[in-house]
């Protein structure tokens, strides 16, 4: 869709929540197979660091680029566009998601690193606990991984704060990447009908 539409309708809290949790759902039999690998192998979130980052990269930024947003968003019948309402460009879904992409990768290669220092027979003996081993991470990561967790914690409400205070209900990386996101279909979740596209870009 490379036009904008005459009027644009910004998807509010609920419809954007929805997608996330159909987001979530989706990738869910996924955990599953992360579970037993953590508790088989010592060295599994080593291993699928690269993949899971690629898989992110290309869930979250080529499907956005490529069709406008995530399946979940789909799903919910909003999509991600450029403040004119126009198709989303491939720098702006980049941008979109790299403050958090960065983040959580970040604070993925710190619970790697004990990983890396403890013994096989060491693991084995947390491995069975999803906390224990949890606990272990967290307390024997670079002293870098709870600044990372702090910043993550802030971008996460900051995101929060802004999408409930602005009319267009833009979170912090709309503001980074100069997106809105749209309602395409009716979805009974309480849509925000905005101003006709001209009025909506002399306004930002």
């Amino acid at each position: 869709m490379n036009e904008a539409p005459s009027e644009l309708v910004y998807a509010g809290f609920w419809p954007r929540l929805g997608s996330k949790l159909l987001d979530f759902l989706i990738l869910l039999p996924l955990a599953p197979f992360m579970i037993w690998g953590e508790r088989h192998f010592r060295l599994f979130d080593v291993y699928r660091l690269v993949p899971m980052t690629l898989f992110s990269i290309f869930y979250f930024i080529f499907l956005v680029a490529r069709l406008g947003g995530t399946p979940g968003k789909l799903l919910m019948g909003i999509r991600i566009a450029e403040l004119d309402g126009s198709a989303v460009t491939t720098s702006a879904a980049i941008i979109r998601q790299l403050p958090e992409l960065v983040l959580a990768t970040a604070a993925a290669v710190a619970l790697c690193a004990p990983l890396l220092e403890v013994s096989d027979a060491q693991y084995a003996e947390i491995a069975s606990s999803t906390a224990e081993r949890s606990r272990f991470l967290r307390e024997n990561a670079p002293p870098w991984y709870q600044g990372t967790s702090i910043v993550f914690s802030i971008w996460v409400w900051g995101e929060l704060v802004v999408l409930l205070t602005n009319r267009k209900r833009r979170a912090l990386h709309d503001f980074l990447a100069g997106t809105v996101v749209l309602v395409t279909r009716r979805t009974g979740l309480g849509p925000r009908r905005g101003t006709p596209a001209s009025a909506a870009q002399m306004s930002d």
